[in-house]
């Protein structure tokens, strides 16, 4: 019987996903996640329409997914992930380059709202060397993966779901949570108001090393929920370039990531020659600004308990922040712990510093009362903006995690006149 109506045929008369052949024909998980949190009031001398509340704040996150997954032909997969969302970030996320809840940025209103997350297809096609086999999750099948192989991806999903992957920092949901821990604050990388476009990109893996490279749509206005559905009018191009490795008999890898944007943006130096004094950003948008950029990602296993990572980012600040954060250069290092040592094995400790900073351009613009998407206090005494962050995970039962987040923020927003911000956070989350 030719293969694919074999694989029709084992779907329909058997209850479990796999066929004779162990080929995983479909699967279905989700996820829930809660989040309150809040900050405590902190120093204030002035702020502006886009400045963090200085009295106590607090607010909820609520997200859930479902994950569902059916094979097409071989190599090849569907993926769908319907998403509800409701809640609000603090202070309406305004006021801080690292949010302090990256959850929040799939978060568009208090109201529970239901819509589609991602809706992409996979083929991975293989070229030998050795195999390893890949276990049923979240938006992935389960089957025996190449170690020299090409993989394409196309349709709506996250820039992030395929760059600048991190195994210790890189989910908010069991991880760090701040958003400049979970990705590169300096990629302004290509997404609507949620985090999702639409795009494509095409990895090539050849045994330790491997390289990416994806083009994505930009959104119409800066932060918006519309993508531009011209890709060659807006665009976001990336490439990242991964080595894997072992140091001691324990895992690492290094990835290098350089990305181009088109957009509609403005310029920072060109509004401050209109306007010295509270300069608007959105009179300077011009078709055909671009906007480039570099990282540099590595993650270490250290013990069988312990790992750490850390990344630096850097962008040119020379045209308006697009999609992502209102960072043009960034430092991040963290380490986390099992819990095998107090005979807790699912449960995990973090600890990380994360430093963000801006463009010459960028803080002039700002200091003169101009206002980004995020930031402008109307007024700027600069510094880095220095973040702390520490979390406890703990595995409750099978399934559901209770996590205690706690964050030190430094000169919120790049204003050494206000914070420092205490902000505490409770995670609850539930997958299946």
């Amino acid at each position: 019987m030719p293969r694919l109506p074999l694989l029709l045929f084992c779907g329909f008369l058997m209850p479990a996903a796999v066929c004779a052949d162990n080929l995983e024909l479909w699967n279905l998980h989700g996820q829930t996640t809660l989040i309150p949190q809040a900050h405590a009031p902190f120093h204030s001398p002035y702020s502006g329409p886009n400045s963090l509340a200085n009295d106590f704040d607090a607010q909820m996150t609520f997200t859930a997914t479902v994950f569902s997954g059916l094979r097409l032909w071989h190599g090849a997969a569907l993926y769908f992930d319907p998403e509800a969302t409701a809640g609000s970030g603090m202070s309406g996320g305004l006021g801080l380059a690292g949010v302090p809840n990256d959850e929040g940025a799939r978060v568009g209103t208090r109201a529970l709202r239901i819509a589609m997350a991602r809706l992409f297809i996979r083929q991975t096609i293989g070229f030998g060397g050795t195999t390893t086999p890949l276990e049923d999750s979240a938006n992935q099948l389960a089957f025996v993966q190449d170690s020299r192989r090409v993989t394409l991806t196309f349709g709506k999903l996250s820039a992030t779901d395929i760059f600048d992957n991190n195994q210790y920092s890189h989910d908010p949901r069991m991880q760090f949570m701040n958003w400049g821990l979970t990705t590169n604050a300096a990629w302004d990388y290509p997404a609507d108001t949620r985090g999702y476009t639409w795009g494509a990109a095409t990895e090539f893996t050849w045994d330790a090393w491997s390289w990416r490279g994806g083009g994505f749509l930009e959104p119409q206005e800066a932060n918006g929920s519309h993508l531009e559905d011209d890709p060659t009018k807006e665009n976001g191009e990336v490439t990242e370039l991964e080595h894997d490795h072992e140091i001691s008999g324990h895992p690492g890898a290094v990835r290098l990531l350089a990305f181009w944007n088109n957009a509609d943006m403005g310029h920072y130096r060109t509004a401050l020659n209109l306007s010295p004094i509270n300069p608007d950003i959105t009179q300077t948008r011009e078709t055909g600004s671009r906007k480039y950029g570099f990282g540099f990602n590595a993650e270490q296993e250290i013990t069988t308990v312990l790992g750490g990572f850390m990344r630096l980012g850097w962008d040119d600040g020379h045209t308006e922040t697009w999609a992502f954060d209102e960072v043009d250069r960034t430092a991040s290092a963290g380490a986390v712990l099992k819990g095998r040592k107090w005979n807790r094995l699912n449960d995990n400790v973090g600890l990380a510093a994360l430093v963000n900073a801006l463009s010459p351009d960028h803080r002039a613009y700002l200091a003169a009362g101009g206002d980004g998407f995020l930031l402008g206090d109307g007024h700027l005494n600069y510094g880095t903006e220095n973040i702390l962050e520490t979390y406890y995970a703990a595995r409750i039962i099978n399934h559901l995690t209770l996590t205690f987040d706690f964050q030190e923020i430094f000169h919120p927003g790049y204003n050494i006149d206000r914070g420092p911000v205490s902000v505490g956070a409770v995670r609850l989350h539930l997958e299946f």
